[in-house]
């Protein structure tokens, strides 16, 4: 009698333990999520530059707050395009030794004390490429007040490389520079998968992108549902590496991680869902600098900027 009363008080001291911490990991979860949470704000702002039809990938200057980068999609011409965050054209810049066989995203950071920005030929839609390119420019520095960027910038390193599972497709893209770690979330799995490269490779040649996690399902889908909802198509990291924002067609969504944790546990966990953007075809999305803004845009000419602002938490 005394040995069952034993493996009974055994049973209800684990069971308040387990209690205990469930309900600290809850507490902590929405303790997080109303830090992190982002509203959407009022914005009329739209991309203004002509010529930027296809918005890929957009990126926040790391020298000029006041300042975006961004890319077409497949075949159009390697360039890069400026505009400030009113969405008024300053102009565009052609990155020399290149071509935009799928850029698909684009990244900027700081690493080493300089500002760069990422752009990533990743794009297969049909996963057969045999290899993919991702190309780092030193960030230009801004024209003055009114006048239009133009001319060459080199490439100052480029990294080609190719997943150790076989090909794939990939429009989200960003950098970690804290840990010298480039991410790559695929497109077109079930669940999409996340991959890793180093920023700055120690030895030349092909790299291989190795995966280091997965979401634990597919991304939800907006109402009605569409072709592709649930499929990462842009993607910006935080510059203080405290979340990932995860942009589809049908909404955002914040993948927070804790100090010291890594990013294959950090997309493994249910992420936090903005509003939904009602874009026609949203690839672009990016933090600004100091994470307290999010802006999110479309494929198509004169696609508006769509913002999102962090709350302030409750005391």
């Amino acid at each position: 009698m005394a040995g069952g009363y034993c493996h009974y008080f055994g049973m209800s001291a684990r069971v308040r333990v387990c209690s205990f911490w469930f309900i600290a990991a809850a507490s902590l979860a929405q303790a997080q999520a109303q830090d992190l949470a982002f509203e959407r704000r009022k914005s009329d702002v739209e991309l203004k530059a002509r010529s930027l039809t296809e918005a890929s990938g957009m990126a926040a200057s790391t020298r000029d707050d006041s300042l975006l980068w961004l890319l077409n999609d497949s075949g159009s011409p390697a360039e890069l395009f400026l505009t400030d965050i009113n969405g008024a054209d300053r102009g565009k810049v052609l990155v020399d030794g290149v071509l935009n066989v799928d850029w698909e995203d684009l990244a900027s950071f700081v690493f080493e004390k300089k500002s760069y920005l990422l752009i990533a030929d990743t794009g297969d839609n049909g996963s057969q490429r045999s290899e993919c390119a991702l190309h780092i420019v030193a960030e230009p520095a801004a024209p003055q007040a009114g006048a239009q960027f133009a001319g060459k910038i080199p490439v100052a390193w480029s990294i080609h490389f190719r997943y150790e599972d076989g090909p794939r497709d990939c429009e989200s893209v960003s950098v970690d520079a804290k840990a010298g770690k480039i991410l790559l979330l695929s497109k077109r799995t079930n669940p999409p998968m996340l991959y890793e490269l180093p920023l700055k490779p120690e030895k030349p040649g092909l790299q291989i992108a190795k995966k280091i996690g997965q979401l634990s399902k597919n991304l939800p889908n907006g109402m009605p549902p569409m072709p592709f909802g649930t499929q990462p198509t842009g993607m910006s990291i935080a510059a203080d590496g405290s979340m990932a924002a995860v942009v589809t067609y049908a909404k955002a969504f914040i993948f927070p991680r804790h100090d010291g944790e890594s990013w294959a546990a950090a997309f493994a966990r249910e992420p936090l869902a903005l509003s939904g953007h009602h874009l026609r075809q949203a690839e672009s999305i990016a933090f600004s600098r100091d994470g307290s803004l999010i802006r999110i845009a479309s494929e198509g000419a004169g696609s508006p900027i769509v913002l999102y602002g962090r709350v302030a938490a409750k005391k």
